[in-house]
Formats: C-alpha cells, sequence, structure tokens
C-alpha cells in the first residue's frame, strides 16, 4: 500500500514563522494567485482568499512539513518519496487559524487503493498524535461534495494539559484527475473556521474531459 502524505504534513502546520507581505505566487509550488484567486491548473481547482487573510510563506510551510516529516518517517515502512508533493493555496490569520492546502501525484494500481490509503492515514495520525502524547479525538471519515467532487472528511480535535481543545483541525481530500488532493482547516473559534470553510465549498472545479 502507498501512502499518501498531503494530509499527515498539513495536520502539522499551526508551527508558524514570522514574514510580511511576501510575493504570493513565490509561496506556492503549483498555480497562480491573481486579484485575490488563486488558480491550480493541474487539480482544476480555483479558489477565492476571503479579505483580511495573509498568504503563508513558502518558509512557513516547509517548517511545518519538516515537523510532520520528523514525526512520521519513523512510523512507516520503506523509504519516504515526497518528490511529487506540492504546496498549493495556504493562509492565515493567526498562528491557530489557518487554510493549507497540497497535491500529490497518486496513481491507483487497484480498484480503491485511495479510499484505503485515506483509512490507514487517519489512523497514522491518530497514533503520531498518542505517540507525541497528545490527546486528540476524531470524527468518522464522511463524505460532502463540493461543486461536482466528492470528498472525504473528517475532523481532529486536539486537546492540552486542562482537557480542554485547544485546535480543531478539519481535512478534505480527494483524487481529482490523478492528484491527491489534501486541504486542511485548523482552528480554535467558529467565526474563522466558518470564514475559512465558506472560502472553500464556493471553490470551482474543473471536470475532467470525458472521453468518446
Amino acid at each position: 500500500m502507498t501512502l499518501k502524505h498531503s494530509y499527515i504534513l498539513l495536520v502539522f502546520s499551526f508551527i508558524i514563522l514570522a514574514c510580511k507581505n511576501p510575493d504570493p505566487n513565490k509561496q506556492i509550488d503549483e498555480g497562480k494567485i491573481e486579484n485575490n484567486t488563486y488558480v491550480s491548473q493541474e487539480v482544476g481547482w480555483r479558489m477565492e482568499i476571503p479579505e483580511g487573510w495573509d498568504i503563508v510563506t513558502l518558509e512557513e510551510t516547509n517548517a511545518s512539513n519538516e515537523v510532520g516529516f520528523d514525526v512520521i518517517e519513523d512510523m512507516v515502512d520503506g523509504e519516504i518519496d515526497l518528490s511529487e508533493f506540492k504546496n498549493l493555496l495556504s493562509f492565515k490569520k493567526n498562528q491557530f487559524n489557518l487554510f493549507s492546502s497540497s497535491s500529490e501525484r497518486f496513481i491507483e494500481t487497484y480498484e480503491n487503493e485511495w479510499e484505503e490509503n485515506n483509512i490507514a492515514l487517519k489512523e497514522l495520525i491518530s497514533d503520531a498524535y498518542t505517540g507525541q502524547g497528545i490527546k486528540s479525538t476524531s470524527t468518522d471519515i464522511m463524505t460532502e461534495t463540493i461543486d461536482g467532487i466528492k470528498f472525504s472528511v473528517y475532523e481532529f480535535s486536539i486537546y492540552g494539559p486542562d482537557n480542554n481543545i485547544i485546535l480543531n483541525q478539519l481535512a478534505y481530500s480527494a483524487l481529482i484527475n490523478g492528484y491527491d488532493f489534501a486541504a486542511n482547516i485548523n482552528y480554535n473559534n467558529e467565526d474563522d473556521k466558518n470564514e475559512m470553510l465558506n472560502a472553500f465549498k464556493n471553490s470551482t472545479f474543473k471536470k475532467p474531459k470525458s472521453k468518446g
């Protein structure tokens, strides 16, 4: 089974560095940001960025990815290949309220391979938190449709020492045009959650051309 990496890296993306007014198109590995709108040609995804939110720099994103990589590298068999992994749109309000997304080439070698990996990934995330001494709970995997694309959706809640929730992580993922696409919403209040979630749910996706 081929482990996809997109979301396991995104779950640790609340580690933030400081950088002011970056050129937005230098902060992504694929796609283009213009007039506060992001477009990925590979995934066929278009999303408007909410007003008043800051683009996350690649420096920040790569630092977050490093943390995620360090956590999981001893938890999986074999070498982890991130050569196909790409950072897409990421923006933040502050350290705890952040939207991040990524893509990774994923070609199924058998039916339902992507779905199996998605289930295994959720279990791996839970094990990673447990291994770090972090208490977490999660929802079941559900299905939600956005602009005709069916997403697998689940949510983790992270608890502090006083047993109160300090962070929620809402994960969307789908196999689109041969890419494992992942979007993650970190939040600690409903207002910021809803602003990010509404922006994502208003996304549009270019449908693959039918054959024949």
